[in-house]
């Protein structure tokens, strides 16, 4: 029973984080570009769609959430190794689906391409399609591979500052 109140206790800590940084990542971006949080949200889901924001927030909530067991567990390696080697795992996966998702929106700008017939009435139409492929192809790429390198470093500082904590020192409560 105490393991599994630890595990939840965990998970809203985990919860708590990501949409901490989610909210402080949007009101920076609101402030950056004077685009209405409304207008950023539609604008988001347009370009890089549902998918891509699924599959993100489950990687980065694995993420947060074995960094927050990294934090919990302390200790020698064996005791939170495990842990640690999931959250890179999932931080490197948050890069690998950025990167997947820009080789994406390549190949089906590419693709509309080729199924089109390029003509001075038909250019403008043409090149917007193609923007917008490309668009979501870059944004992924654009926050994703920064999104996986933060993610890394928390992971990887955490593990090593934990590592050299004396024997004998309670885990500091994240």
């Amino acid at each position: 029973m105490r393991r599994a109140i630890q595990f939840i206790d965990t998970g809203t800590r985990a919860v708590a984080y990501t949409l901490g940084g989610v909210a402080i990542a949007l009101a920076a971006t609101v402030m950056a570009t004077d685009i209405p949080l409304p207008d950023l949200a539609s604008r988001t889901h347009e370009i890089v769609g549902s998918a891509f924001l699924a599959l993100m927030g489950g990687l980065v909530l694995t993420a947060v959430f074995a960094w927050v067991q990294v934090l919990r567990l302390g200790g020698p390696e064996g005791r939170h190794g495990a842990w640690f080697e999931a959250g890179v795992q999932s931080a490197n996966g948050v890069a690998t689906l950025a990167l997947t998702y820009t080789l994406l929106g390549i190949s089906i700008g590419i693709g509309g391409l080729s199924e089109q017939e390029l003509t001075p009435q038909t250019v403008q139409d043409v090149i917007r399609g193609l923007t917008a492929s490309f668009s979501m192809a870059f944004m992924t790429t654009v926050v994703g591979l920064p999104l996986a390198a933060v993610l890394r470093t928390l992971l990887t500082v955490t593990h090593a500052r934990v590592l050299q904590r004396p024997r004998g020192l309670p885990a500091p409560t994240p």
